[in-house]
Parts: C-alpha cells; structure tokens; sequence
C-alpha cells in the first residue's frame, strides 16, 4: 500500500521540485519565487508552459532554451527528479504519517540547500529556519519527546564549535542546516553529521592532491556533503547505527 501511495506521490512531486528550482533560483538574488514566470536566464525569454514539464521539457528540448539555444543547467532536472524519488521515498518508507510529512518537508529544505550551496555558495535562512521550525513541531507532535530540539541544539553546536575553530572551512549556514539536522534526525543526527563529514573528505583529498598547500585555500560547498548524510541518517540511521553496535 505505502509502495502505492509513494508512486502516487511521485508525479506531485516533480511539480514541487520544478517550483524548488525557481526558489533555489531567487532566493539567493533576494528575487520573488512568485512573479515575474519563469524565463531564459541567457536571452530572457518566457518559458512556455510546455517548456517547463519537469524533466519531460528538458528531454524534449535536449537541455537547451527553445528561443536561444543556450544550455540548461542539468540541476534544473536533477532537483526535480532528487525532490520526487525523496517525497516518495518519505511516503514509502513512514507512511501517511506526521513522521513522513516533516521527513518531506527536511528533504526539500535539503534539495533547495544542495542546490543554493553548489551555484551561490549560499544556505538560505529563509529555507533552513522555517523548515526548522516546521519539522520539529510535526516530530515533537509525532512523538512528544524532547529528544528532536535536544538534538537540534546539539548538532549545531557541534558544528558551532567546529566553526570558531575552523572559520574558513565552515560558515553559519552550515550550523544552522545541522539545527535543522537534528530536528528532523533525533537521535541519529550523528550519523548523518559523521557520513557528510566522510564524503566531504574525498573532494577534499583530491584538491590536497592537485594543488598541495594551495588546497587549504580552495572552499568547497559543504551543505551537499550533509544533506547526503542526512538523507541516509533519514532512511538508514536505525540500520547503521545496529551494525555498528553489533560489530562492536
């Protein structure tokens, strides 16, 4: 039934994750997500409303505006499908639950994150905070425990304490997005803030191995590396954390 639901779920989805791309879009440039439509960022055309199908449009066009040619960003389609198998994977995986409603809630807060971090550089407070506030309301409703704003607090001042250590490889934003980490996580928050810290490490290998002591200077988007801990903290914490306890 829950596998039903999620496919049901799917096509909405893909809607809400073309809407997230305008957000992701705008909101950085302090821009409204409600008007002007949609248009070329290259030659400022309108979109037709038959160029802007989440994905379809994309496929169809072969990644180009239909008035200038100009290539399309492949994270237009990539928030859209990443919003869509996420939302269904929240109904599949806790139901039509308060549970499922703040797991979907955190993960669009996360695709419009990844997606705003990797082009601006930039965690968006007006995405991170009320997203916050939200999911912790819907988990504490879920289970009346103060473990979500213990973990809340908890992770973001983890990370706080990271940045006054670390300033020029962590910003606030980061610490905010572990605010929300822990609302949405519980208990499990250290998984998801332990697996983005271990993906981080990859990019940042490669960069000491090019560039040696000039990589220390290089940034690198950090909120991507949570949100993918996050999202497997979301689905898998229970699972990895057992394992860990069992090879103990």
């Amino acid at each position: 039934m829950d596998a039903v639901l999620g496919a049901l779920v799917f096509a909405p989805a893909l809607a809400l994750g073309s809407f997230l791309n305008v957000v992701a879009a705008r909101l950085p440039e302090r821009r409204s997500v409600v008007r002007p439509r949609s248009a070329c960022v290259s030659c400022g055309h309108e979109i037709a409303w038959y160029d802007n199908v989440p994905v379809v449009s994309y496929l169809v066009l072969r990644g180009r505006c239909r008035s200038c040619h100009a290539r399309i960003g492949v994270i237009y389609p990539a928030v859209e499908i990443a919003t869509a198998a996420l939302l269904a994977a929240c109904v599949v995986k806790f139901g039509l639950t308060l549970h499922a409603a703040a797991a979907s809630v955190f993960c669009a807060a996360l695709v419009v994150v990844t997606a705003t971090d990797l082009t601006h550089r930039i965690v968006p407070n007006k995405v991170v905070i009320p997203a916050t506030v939200v999911v912790l309301v819907l988990m504490t409703l879920w289970d009346l425990s103060p473990e979500w704003a213990l973990a809340a607090l908890g992770a973001s001042a983890f990370l706080l304490v990271a940045a006054l250590a670390y300033p020029g490889g962590m910003g606030m934003g980061d610490v905010k997005l572990a605010l929300l980490m822990g609302a949405a996580l519980g208990r499990y928050v250290p998984v998801g803030l332990m697996v983005g810290m271990i993906a981080a490490l990859v990019p940042s290998i490669v960069l000491l191995a090019r560039h040696g002591s000039k990589a220390r200077k290089m940034a690198i988007p950090f909120a991507p590396f949570l949100a993918l801990g996050s999202v497997i903290a979301l689905f898998a914490g229970p699972a990895i954390v057992h394992a860990w306890l069992t090879a103990l």
